[in-house]
């Protein structure tokens, strides 16, 4: 009999224990990530059911080839009609009377209709179940955000150096998508922002037609997307010179960042490392340009636990992988936002991209 890989063992052993406590015979995963981080299998259409000692993984029959490959150790069900009516038969075959549903990820319809083929199985509402073993990560998924971040960093350096006067926003975004895709990531995190001049105040800027001319700013956030995992980094680059008022703006940025990874460390509260950072930049005038929280988790979705701002309780704790990510943003002038990834170790922390950011260094 096969055998699901042992990184995969250990997370179902952990969501058994889950189970076990809330007395659940069964828990059925309906989101794609959750589906993918418990069984391998990255099919579009597809949900499994995992109780004690099996998983069954439903799928349709685009999928089917797609099931042996990545999970041939799960008890594959290639449904013809429907993906409720097919786990609700299961249900029923399997005698589950408790079964644990991920409630963020059914809608009420899809929940209505289970109840009523399930055959008498009570559906219990664990909307966080999987989030909390996704929180911190094992070897095998640092070892993939690690590759994730350095095709994003190859990416970077090779597109920074093509940089020149007359580019538009559009077009570096799509070279450095491109160049991602050609280092072997699988795509880009998220779409890439590229934001010129002014546009750099805005966070989530899309890449228009505004043209690269020489003293302009350049915020750039971007990230690798390998093998499910994500990297995600924001540098800002300065064509020919730098504006006076943004090299100030990004000194305090960079002491801000720098101080609130020094703080990093397990048992710290979120809320507390993003102070740091935040008394920093409020203390040089810029508080209220810096609206967002410090950073968040990084790694099968590209947001995701644990938070880091100033309404999170959360502690730190080894494995967990974040960004941090302080910016702040000016309208009509432009913004200085810089992101790496860290990674929380048992002594403290590792900071996971190498990319240079010292502000002279930032001058193309």
């Amino acid at each position: 009999m096969v055998e699901p890989p042992g990184h995969i063992t250990e997370r179902l052993r952990r969501l058994r224990e889950i189970m076990r406590r809330r007395n659940l015979s069964a828990f059925l995963v309906t989101d794609p990530v959750d589906q993918f981080y418990l069984t391998g299998f990255d099919g579009e259409d597809g949900a499994a059911l995992i109780s004690a000692r099996q998983v069954h993984l439903m799928t349709d029959s685009r999928f089917d080839e797609v099931a042996d490959r990545d999970a041939p150790w799960a008890n594959k069900i290639v449904r013809r009609g429907g993906l409720t009516e097919a786990v609700g038969k299961l249900l029923n075959r399997r005698r589950v009377r408790r079964v644990g549903v991920q409630s963020s990820h059914i809608s009420m319809h899809d929940a209505t209709e289970l109840r009523r083929v399930a055959g008498g199985a009570r559906l219990v509402a664990m909307p966080g179940a999987p989030d909390e073993l996704r929180l911190c990560k094992d070897a095998t998924e640092v070892a993939t955000i690690r590759r994730a971040i350095d095709i994003a960093q190859k990416a970077f350096i090779a597109t920074k150096r093509r940089i020149k006067i007359g580019l538009t926003e559009r077009r570096i975004a799509a070279d450095l998508e491109h160049e991602m895709r050609r280092l072997g990531a699988d795509a880009a995190s998220f779409p890439t922002i590229v934001a010129i001049g002014p546009n750099g105040s805005l966070p989530h800027a899309r890449p228009g037609d505004r043209r690269v001319e020489r003293g302009s700013a350049i915020l750039i956030d971007w990230g690798a997307r390998v093998s499910g995992y994500c990297s995600d980094l924001t540098r800002v680059v300065f064509v020919a010179r730098i504006p006076p008022r943004l090299g100030k703006v990004y000194q305090v940025v960079l002491d801000a960042q720098l101080r609130a990874i020094q703080a990093i460390r397990p048992q710290v509260r979120a809320d507390r490392v993003d102070a740091v950072a935040r008394r920093r930049i409020t203390r040089a005038g810029y508080g209220k340009r810096f609206g967002h929280g410090l950073g968040h988790g990084l790694g099968l979705k590209v947001h995701e636990q644990p938070r880091v701002s100033r309404l999170s309780k959360a502690k730190f704790q080894p494995g967990m992988v974040f960004t941090v990510e302080p910016g702040v943003y000016l309208p009509g002038v432009g913004g200085v936002r810089i992101e790496d990834d860290v990674l929380v170790t048992p002594e403290g922390v590792e900071v996971l991209s190498t990319l240079g950011k010292g502000l002279q260094e930032m001058v193309l």
